[in-house]
């Protein structure tokens, strides 16, 4: 019999001494010899010993989760195990085995099997609006430990007795979402539901959640979603996100302006696009993709889109367009005849073209700051040779990784070294040997030693701690400037940039010389 003290530290261990069998037996034998003896002397054993040992130890006290890390049941357990997870699945009351809790050897895992789980729940939710609703079980306790606004609900001064509680807000996957988070501590998000667990972590006060699921927006931002994760981010006032989602739209405002997602704005967010100083992109983009969203709040209030209406959606935002920026040709063929302006204001910014007197405007006439490019110089100097860089169709490129996350607009090129002459330049940017941006174009040199840009149709996103290869066929017949005493690592501005050398190099160019000296990015 083992007794522990209240501190676990001294353990005591009552010994029983008792008679073997062989030793019963050799102890007949004697008594028999005797014969003299009576039966009742014969059937007397020896008194029963006892011995207290005392053991000391300084080992600590080991939790069950310290025991059993992760330990998974064994194989004759798996059958059950699997019917309990699938039971979280379906939610069922079915109980196959009464003592489930052998499974399990932690706490945490235990607890896990409530999840969605009928068994003891005290409460229920009805999730989700009219025509969507899901019955999840719950369990008061388990739920208070993990949000307080559970616990204020169930424990606390104003605490409500229901059986049932009805939450017609949020969607029920990201409810359960939130709950799996509570049982399991276990974080499961998709794309499509991860705004809607952000609702819901906020709501009931979920931080560690919430900060999971802001992270995933952040990881996955890109200029098809930064509009609308812009608007949410507000919303939920997450000031970190806020400002990944200007970053994007600023480096890639066509892109973003010309996304589905840009449709699915409220007005505020619209407003806040419309004034950014910064955004990188031709006013008649802008313009448009104003048009679009009206046309779509239009159907949001169950008006006819007619350009009354897509012009009274608008209201005073239209003005934050910055119409008398445009390109002549632009206000020409686009803004000038989509309507949505009145004869005096089309007459207006005909005349701020072309009079020396320009009249008044209610539109801003002051062109958007936009985006300074940056440019990562690679190599310390430049040379050139009567043999080299010669260029027959074959492949320059090098291999790079940033540290901060950044959108790469085009590459700086050398030009040539005998005089004036027009190269034909196809860049392309690759990740893992997938195609994330290419462009052709041609530059023109002017026999100098200079960089002359090159540029994507759209500025490419790159994340960092990650290698791209920036690739460059050119065409020409001159010779060209080469680059020399290149750097493996490069700082520009707060951007930390690495370069290695890349197997589709077939032209010559690696890290110590060749074609490609700059990256232009935004950052």
């Amino acid at each position: 019999i083992l007794m522990v003290d209240e501190k676990g530290k001294n353990m005591k261990c009552l010994t029983f001494f008792l008679m073997l069998p062989e030793t019963v037996k050799n102890r007949s034998k004697k008594s028999s010899k005797k014969g003299n003896s009576s039966s009742s002397s014969n059937s007397k054993l020896p008194p029963v010993c006892y011995e207290i040992i005392t053991l000391k130890t300084k080992k600590k006290k080991k939790m069950a989760a310290d025991i059993f890390p992760r330990k998974k049941p064994a194989n004759t357990n798996t059958t059950a195990v699997q019917q309990y997870h699938q039971q979280n699945l379906n939610n069922n009351n079915t109980i196959p085995a009464p003592n489930w809790q052998g499974l399990y050897p932690t706490i945490r895992e235990r607890n896990a099997v409530m999840f969605n789980n009928d068994l003891m729940a005290d409460v229920h939710f009805v999730v989700g609006p009219l025509g969507g609703t899901q019955r999840l079980p719950g369990h008061k306790y388990v739920l208070a430990v993990g949000s307080s606004v559970f616990h204020a609900m169930f424990y606390g001064e104003l605490a409500e007795d229901k059986d049932e509680i009805r939450i017609p807000d949020v969607e029920p996957a990201a409810f359960l979402a939130m709950l799996k988070y509570i049982y399991c501590d276990e974080i499961d998000l998709a794309a499509d539901t991860v705004l809607a667990t952000l609702y819901a972590a906020k709501k009931y006060i979920v931080p560690h959640l919430a900060r999971a699921c802001v992270n995933f927006l952040e990881t996955s931002l890109s200029a098809k979603n930064a509009c609308v994760l812009l608007s949410q981010s507000c919303l939920f006032e997450e000031p970190d996100l806020t400002q990944r989602c200007w970053e994007v739209i600023d480096a890639q405002a066509e892109l973003a302006l010309k996304s589905e997602g840009f449709c699915d704005i409220d007005f505020q967010t619209l407003e806040s696009i419309l004034r950014r100083e910064t955004l990188n992109a031709k006013e008649i983009v802008v313009f448009e993709a104003a048009l679009n969203w009206a046309e779509v709040e239009c159907q949001r209030q169950e008006l006819t889109a007619t350009i009354e209406n897509k012009r009274k959606v608008l209201g005073k935002a239209l003005y934050l367009i910055r119409i008398p920026t445009m390109a002549l040709d632009d206000f020409a063929n686009g803004a000038a005849q989509s309507g949505i302006l009145t004869l005096n204001e089309t007459n207006d910014i005909f005349l701020w073209y072309t009079a020396a007197k320009k009249p008044e405007l209610q539109f801003v006439s002051k062109p958007r700051k936009g985006l300074v490019p940056q440019r990562c110089h690679r190599f310390q100097s430049c040379a050139y040779r009567s043999n080299q860089w010669r260029y027959r169709g074959r492949c320059d490129s090098i291999q790079f990784a940033v540290d901060k996350r950044v959108f790469i607009a085009g590459f700086g090129l050398y030009g040539s070294s005998c005089g004036s002459a027009e190269y034909s330049a196809k860049i392309e940017l690759k990740r893992q040997g997938v195609i994330l941006g290419q462009n052709l174009s041609k530059y023109f040199s002017d026999g100098s030693s200079n960089t002359f840009p090159v540029w994507f149709e759209y500025p490419v996103q790159i994340e960092p701690d990650t290698f791209y290869t920036a690739s460059v066929i050119l065409d020409g017949n001159e010779l060209s400037y080469f680059g020399q005493e290149g750097m493996t690592e490069v700082q520009c501005g707060k951007v930390t940039v690495q370069f290695q050398c890349s197997s589709d190099s077939t032209n010559g160019t690696g890290v110590q010389g060749g074609q490609i000296p700059e990256l232009i990015f935004y950052a």
